[in-house]
């Protein structure tokens, strides 16, 4: 496999064992764990946390993220956090982006208010922007979504995800041939992942595919 596919991590904190405490601890290591793999994204999809406990677990994990770029000795960091679907917390705790929902705020919404209401970071490098990250179902969203100016889409769910249906692989290559990085998810397995990059897809995003195993050694097979 290609040792430019793109990775990202998507979290479930619900997914790790004991009480929530426990669960949060356990995301907090699992992302640094994953930011010392070097996966290049990370999507903080924590919906059900009111925005001040999400606002807490986020400035944790951009803590955990810069701890490893500080211990690998690198200037700037090599993964980067988004925050689902709130621009707003994103900004607060000074992550890379953010990552929308198909039927959410468009790309250019994001950054005009990045550029508006940026802090830290973003009032420093205003010209570097927030990544932004979409959720496609379909080609054509993807479409509208690079013609917004996403950075990314993610498309899927390519093979499985409770209570929908599959858009299967001749779908991803279509997606594919919009001018944006695609990223297949939904049922993402070290076996079948070739096929998704085959099809044209820019990388890999998933869940259980990172929760449930060692990143290092995901990241190893996939980049080959």
């Amino acid at each position: 496999m290609p040792a430019n596919c793109l990775l990202y991590y998507v979290t479930d904190r619900t997914a790790f064992p004991g009480d929530e405490f426990s669960c949060r601890r356990g995301l907090i290591e699992k992302i640094g764990e994953a930011a010392r793999a070097g996966v290049d994204y990370i999507q903080l999809r924590e919906k059900d946390l009111s925005t001040r406990d999400l606002e807490l677990l986020a400035k944790e994990a951009v803590s955990a993220i810069r701890r490893e770029r500080l211990s690998s000795g690198n200037s700037e960091p090599s993964t980067a956090l988004l925050i689902n679907s709130r621009t707003d917390v994103a900004l607060a705790v000074q992550a890379g982006g953010v990552h929308l929902r198909s039927d959410d705020v468009s790309p250019e919404d994001v950054r005009i208010t990045w550029t508006r209401c940026g802090a830290g970071s973003a009032r420093q490098n205003p010209a570097r922007g927030p990544i932004v990250a979409v959720s496609c179902h379909t080609p054509a969203e993807v479409v509208e979504a690079a013609a917004s100016g996403a950075t990314f889409t993610v498309f899927g769910p390519v093979f499985e995800k409770t209570n929908a249906q599959p858009v299967g692989l001749n779908l991803l290559r279509e997606a594919c041939l919009a001018n944006i990085p695609v990223l297949a998810l939904g049922g993402i397995t070290l076996e079948n992942a070739s096929s998704c990059l085959a099809a044209g897809a820019a990388g890999i995003a998933a869940i259980s595919l990172f929760q449930d195993n060692g990143i290092a050694r995901v990241v190893k097979q996939l980049r080959g």
